[in-house]
């Protein structure tokens, strides 16, 4: 059969997975980051990892001309966590939910049917939601690498290796506990040194480690093990080579002397901590499972081993006051990180954080009210104006001073006011399918 798998604008993980499930399942498959209209009676795959892609009208045109052309549409990735806005939007034939490699093969041989698990589709205009398939086996073919891979950069790497799934934490922002439980489930370091061959056979120039937490990988029972997190490293150097290699998002809570060494000797020589706010308050709110004071013991100790520390800030959280941002303001300033990434709160669906964003009203939601402090001229929201503030406020504390020039304000603003215009048509999706 022939499938082309959409992964709009870059190759992820998850799509260069199926296809390499469905080409060893004996399937024609054509993996692409461009939106296109494939053949008329092939099936188009559209692996989707952001809310915003079910608000792209050329996905809808996309889904609606083929299968207007007699062609079969299946949506799954990350968006799948809400089904029905998925089938609400996008109206295909069906919605693989959840982790899909057994699922997706029996759907594009066997068709929409009640009795297969992890599936959507609507039956009359109702939405029905099978029941979820069993967690995924970890032992799983090489993905289908394209040979363009190298062309990507994804904050550095050409691609985001999967080691295992699964994160201990518990952040009311994010989708991967929801999305693969907080049990880890690692993968055979056989399998994955196999696979790191195959990408850098095909042109890869940068790996790094995907997973939620790197430093989790060989986790059993709540229990880190660093020794395989350690090992898992050297192998893929020994492909790679020393600074080919990134392990970046690590919990402050999830390191140990040995790791850190690790990173330093096997990596590109970062670490990237998910900090989120200076706020003790926010930090609760978020479910972060972690203190300021664990923050710069983590950021000290990672200096004390030779390493450069990136971390990113969310802003404009529901429940978020003025006293809370200066906190971050300040943490921020006391840190002095190598490099910061700014966010604006986004509701994901099917996270604590998209039930808080609709229980919030519009008055009393940062991403919605207007900003009437400092950049009141310039219109924008209280979070749009404290994510774009705390980009210019970081670049005062870095090691080396980065100038606030014309062009990085202009940039900033123009990040800022995307970050604000994406969350509000988010949260407005997400009220349209709110159950009462």
């Amino acid at each position: 059969m022939e499938i082309t798998i959409l992964s709009p604008g870059i190759y992820t993980y998850g799509a260069m997975l199926i296809g390499g499930v469905l080409r060893d399942a004996g399937h024609r498959v054509t993996l692409t980051r461009t939106p296109a209209v494939p053949a008329d009676d092939s099936v188009l795959l559209m692996s989707l990892f952001s809310t915003q892609h079910l608000l792209d009208p050329a996905l809808r045109d996309l889904a609606r001309t083929h299968r207007e052309q007699g062609g079969k549409v299946y949506v799954g990735g990350p968006v799948s966590a809400a089904p029905e806005m998925v089938l609400g939007e996008l109206a295909p034939d069906a919605v693989v939910v959840g982790e899909g490699e057994e699922t997706v093969i029996r759907l594009v041989e066997e068709g929409v049917s009640p009795d297969l698990s992890g599936i959507a589709f609507l039956d009359a205009g109702r939405p029905v939601v099978t029941p979820p398939a069993p967690p995924a086996s970890m032992d799983r073919p090489l993905p289908l690498i394209p040979d363009d891979i190298g062309s990507q950069s994804v904050r550095g790497a050409s691609a985001y290796i999967e080691t295992h799934r699964g994160c201990i934490g518990g952040c009311t922002f994010c989708q991967v506990p929801r999305f693969f439980g907080r049990a880890i489930r690692s993968r055979p370091l056989e399998s994955i040194v196999e696979e790191v061959k195959a990408f850098s056979a095909h042109g890869a120039t940068r790996l790094s480690v995907s997973g939620g937490t790197g430093s989790l990988y060989g986790s059993t029972g709540g229990e880190m093990n660093p020794e395989a997190f350690i090992e898992l490293l050297r192998a893929m150097a020994e492909v790679m080579g020393q600074k080919n290699i990134s392990s970046p998002d690590i919990r402050v809570d999830c390191i140990t002397d040995e790791i850190l060494d690790a990173v330093r000797q096997y990596t590109i020589g970062w670490v990237f901590f998910g900090i989120e706010s200076g706020s003790e308050r926010v930090l609760r709110l978020m479910g972060k499972g972690a203190t300021v004071r664990q923050v710069e013991e983590a950021v000290e100790r990672c200096r004390e081993h030779g390493l450069r520390v990136a971390g990113s800030f969310i802003v404009g959280y529901p429940g978020e006051t003025e006293r809370d941002y200066e906190a971050t303001k300040d943490l921020i300033a006391a840190l002095s990180l190598d490099d910061v990434f700014v966010s604006s709160a986004e509701p994901i669906p099917a996270t604590p954080l998209a039930d808080l964003a609709v229980r919030t009203p519009r008055d009393k939601n940062p991403a919605f009210v207007p900003h009437t402090g400092e950049y009141r001229a310039l219109n924008l929201t209280e979070s749009e104006a404290r994510c774009f503030d705390l980009m210019m406020h970081a670049d005062l504390f870095r090691p080396q001073l980065r100038l606030v020039t014309d062009e990085v304000y202009n940039t900033y603003l123009a990040e800022a006011r995307k970050q604000g215009q994406d969350i509000r048509a988010a949260t407005e999706l997400i009220l349209r399918y709110a159950r009462p």
